[in-house]
Order: C-alpha cells, then sequence, then structure tokens
C-alpha cells in the first residue's frame, strides 16, 4: 500500500463492549498490571490463537520456561492489538522476543489491508523495543475445505513475506504446513472447529517457534545488536 493510503486496519481501535462487561477492557488492564510486575523475556500478542495456547502443554512444556507473557485476547484485530500495545501494554517491559500472530479476524479487511495492518503493528514494536527481535506468526488455513478466506490469509502471508524484511529486526515464520491434507481437507484433529488448534494442533506450530526463540535468546548482547544491523 502507498503511504499516502489510509489502511483501515492499521488503525488503532477499542473493542466495542457489545455485551456490557467490559471483559475485553478488563483483560487489558490486567496484562497492563503484568507489565508493572514482571519481566518476561519472551511477549506473545495477539488474539485467540495466541490466547488459547497458554491452556495446553505446549505453553507449560516450552514457553512458561522461556519467561513469556500471553497477551492473547480473543476476537482481536489488528486494530485492537495496535490499541492494546499503544496503551501501556509495553510499558516498563523490554523482552528479548515478541511473537505476533493476528489478522485472521480482520473480516473486513483485504488481504493486503491485513497485511498493513500487521506491518503496522511489528513497526510499533521495533520503535518501542529496538533490542528486541520480533517474530510474526504467518495466519494458519481455516475452514474444512477450501474457501475464501483461506485464500485471503495464504494471500497476507505471501505479502508479509515481502514487507517483513524491511524492518531489520522482524522476521516472517510460517507455521501453516501440514495442515491442509492432499484433497484439501484440514482435519478436526488439528482443528476442532476448523479455525482453533487442538492440542495436536499447538504441538505442531509449537517446536518450529520454540527453536527459534531459543536461537534468539542464546544470542549474546553483540550478536543481537549485529543482526539487527
Amino acid at each position: 500500500m502507498s503511504g499516502d493510503d489510509l489502511n483501515p486496519a492499521a488503525v488503532a481501535q477499542l473493542v466495542e463492549d457489545v455485551q456490557g462487561d467490559g471483559r475485553w477492557l478488563s483483560q487489558h488492564s490486567r496484562f497492563v498490571l503484568e507489565c508493572k510486575d514482571g519481566e518476561p523475556d519472551v511477549l506473545f500478542v495477539g488474539d485467540s490463537m495466541v490466547q488459547l495456547m497458554q491452556q495446553f502443554e505446549v505453553w507449560r512444556d516450552l514457553f512458561s520456561p522461556l519467561h513469556a507473557f500471553n497477551f492473547g485476547i480473543g476476537g482481536d484485530t489488528t486494530c485492537n492489538v495496535l490499541w492494546r500495545l499503544q496503551n501501556g501494554e509495553l510499558e516498563n517491559i523490554r523482552p528479548k522476543a515478541v511473537v505476533l500472530w493476528v489478522g485472521t479476524n480482520n473480516y473486513e479487511h483485504t488481504a493486503e489491508q491485513v497485511a498493513g495492518g500487521i506491518l503496522e503493528i511489528a513497526q510499533l514494536l521495533t520503535s518501542r523495543l529496538p533490542k528486541a527481535k520480533i517474530v510474526v506468526l504467518g495466519l494458519l488455513p481455516r475452514g474444512e475445505r477450501p474457501n475464501p478466506l483461506r485464500e485471503k490469509n495464504a494471500a497476507v502471508n505471501n505479502l508479509l513475506r515481502s514487507w517483513l524484511p524491511r524492518l531489520g529486526q522482524a522476521q516472517f515464520l510460517d507455521v501453516s504446513r501440514g495442515f491442509v491434507h492432499s484433497d484439501g481437507t484440514i482435519s478436526s484433529q488439528d482443528m476442532f472447529d476448523y479455525l482453533h488448534l487442538t492440542s495436536a494442533g499447538y504441538s505442531t506450530i509449537a517446536k518450529p517457534i520454540s527453536d527459534l526463540l531459543l536461537q534468539i535468546l542464546e544470542e549474546t548482547p553483540e550478536e543481537r545488536r549485529a543482526s539487527l544491523v
């Protein structure tokens, strides 16, 4: 997208409290408090794909030992994550790595807009956390059978592969392989509702994420600075 275009997926936005119980803002407030009390080495931020991860053994086995915070909220779009990060969720913390996973809920936006929104968040992260490595996870395929949203998510991933190298400290990690079978279907063994992951699905994506995070965390400060140049 050209710099003159107003991308609606890159505009920070609160979630409207339709149900009237204030849950979204309460979760955000809890995250802001966590920033005051903790010192994470890794920050996961995004939508339900991030949020639900902490309910499975992969979080306890692979990510909790890395001193990881989980700032995932179900239903969030790029706009909502952008608002949260601009309003306190990056204060007082200096993680060495941030894992960003968001975009599949941006139903109203085009693939180019979604990718632009994700890029906007990555740019904010690199600005606020200049010493951190930013890992942007690719969107997963969705739906039991081929459908337009699956095609859109794949298009977002292709754009991110092209755009993210502009940010020296950000990289794209594709975790979508292996979910679509040769006949084009996705198994409920991997995604119980053909969107959210089962324990087996999280196990599939966890290893490449964990391997990359361990590599980042094991770098010396000198190596980290050199890789950002």
